[in-house]
């Protein structure tokens, strides 16, 4: 619904917790949200899981160099997930690279998005 001025609304969010949204796209501002106040830092199987739904968004992708390579990253990363009790120091940020290097080509897919919010549940 558009104003006298005919300007559009603002838009408002008051409060997410436990999700992960993207809003904008190339040249716009993403922001994204997980848990709330004193949510629990996610687990290596939940962040196992969310690094498997970017591969499997990502065969959508065409094929290229950036890709094999960002599949390369992500396939190391669940490695290094499956069968662990912790996450091993260095992997989010490690990751947090990954998806920041290859943003560009991961920019509208949403799994992405909720893998960056995990990782910044795990904070640095």
């Amino acid at each position: 619904m558009s104003g006298e001025s005919g300007a559009e609304p603002p838009v408002r969010i008051e409060s997410v917790n436990g999700s992960a949204f993207s809003i904008g796209g190339a040249h716009h501002t993403n922001t994204v949200h997980h848990g709330g106040p004193g949510a629990a830092a996610p687990g290596p199987g939940e962040l196992l899981a969310a690094v498997q739904e970017l591969r499997a968004a990502l065969v959508r992708l065409p094929r290229g160099e950036d890709r094999a390579a960002l599949d390369s990253e992500l396939d190391a990363v669940a490695g290094d997930l499956e069968d662990a009790d912790t996450i091993r120091p260095g992997l989010p940020a490690r990751l947090r690279g990954a998806l920041e290097r290859w943003a560009p080509l991961i920019e509208s897919v949403s799994a992405a998005t909720a893998l960056g919010g995990l990782l910044g549940s795990l904070g640095g």
